[in-house]
């Protein structure tokens, strides 16, 4: 029987779960798990969390703990320990994008979710801390790597924040796939398909980069909104994928290639960017794509960051 497009995927790319819906996981068998403020809200407000959710709460007034933030954190790690239970690599969980500018808050809430982390028995290799790539959350990105904490840069559209990202000796970096789509798809007024999308194109133009010069950082696809965009990007280091697309490619038994490698990438005539913070902040104004999705971004998740807060307001009070 032939394979199915998910299991030829995991022959080439690691394949990593992008929900806080850690009962739907285990179907997939992806190796790590990714969550974000928009998507541990959305399972928070399912039912069958719901019991996970009142047990945080419950513990944190128990224990004297009634502030919304330090519940917040508590309810973020405990989703992170369930995810943990169904995949062998690692979870990640994300700085609240509040803090998007704010090196030392950033810095320190990082430190937090790691210690809470680690004070239920798991090791810090296991963990990766999202941060938006803004110059600040690259800057964190920095310290925290010499502290042996690993992280995973999110809201990426543009080669200037995956070189940046590189040089901080960031783990892995999330570049936003659909994210890039929608932009042009609204400013161009046209769709696209394969090869032709701008965000599959992103993707590949950062992948080369890192693979010519020989920079350790792990490149993640993210932000799908359909399958073909991740048959593009057979061979990438991981691609993390919604439920819903995985399932699509369960059911998919079409044949797949790779189509990203590092012989390709060692060929390609990218030259090599020398980043620093004006260039960072200028090189970024100059990208229109990158400069509003990553603002919108950040506004989206601090939106979630906000009802979450206020869902978790009312538990506290009840």
């Amino acid at each position: 029987m032939s394979q199915s497009v998910l299991e030829q995927l995991k022959e080439h790319t690691v394949v990593v779960a992008d929900t806080g819906d850690f009962s739907s996981i285990e179907q997939y068998a992806p190796r790590d798990a990714t969550t974000n403020p928009s998507l541990i809200l959305k399972a928070s407000r399912q039912a069958d969390y719901s019991s996970l959710v009142d047990q945080v709460v419950r513990t944190s007034v128990q224990n004297g703990k009634r502030d919304v933030d330090e519940v917040m954190d508590q309810l973020l790690v405990q989703f992170g320990l369930s995810i943990l239970k169904v995949v062998p690599g690692r979870v990640s969980t994300e700085v609240d994008a509040r803090l998007s500018f704010d090196f030392d808050a950033s810095l320190e809430k990082a430190r937090t979710i790691i210690s809470l982390y680690e004070k239920n028995g798991i090791s810090r290799d296991r963990i990766l801390i999202k941060l938006a790539t803004t110059w600040e959350g690259v800057a964190v990105s920095k310290v925290l790597e010499q502290e042996g904490i690993h992280t995973n840069m999110t809201l990426l559209f543009s080669l200037v924040q995956a070189v940046a990202c590189a040089e901080a000796g960031s783990q892995l970096i999330s570049p936003f796939v659909g994210r890039i789509l929608d932009w042009h798809r609204k400013q161009h007024d046209r769709d696209y398909e394969g090869i032709e999308d701008p965000g599959v194109q992103s993707v590949i133009q950062i992948f080369n980069y890192y693979k010519k010069f020989g920079y350790p950082t792990e490149v993640m696809g993210a932000s799908f909104r359909n399958t073909g965009e991740i048959k593009e990007l057979v061979g990438c280091d991981l691609l993390t994928i919604g439920p819903k697309l995985l399932e699509q490619m369960q059911q998919d038994f079409s044949p797949i290639e790779v189509k990203l490698n590092e012989r390709k990438a060692k060929e390609s005539n990218l030259e090599k960017i020398e980043i620093n913070e004006p260039t960072f902040r200028f090189l970024l104004n100059e990208d229109p794509m990158a400069t509003e999705k990553l603002a919108e971004g950040i506004r989206k998740f601090s939106a979630d960051v906000r009802s979450l807060e206020e869902l978790l307001k009312n538990l506290i009070s009840a």
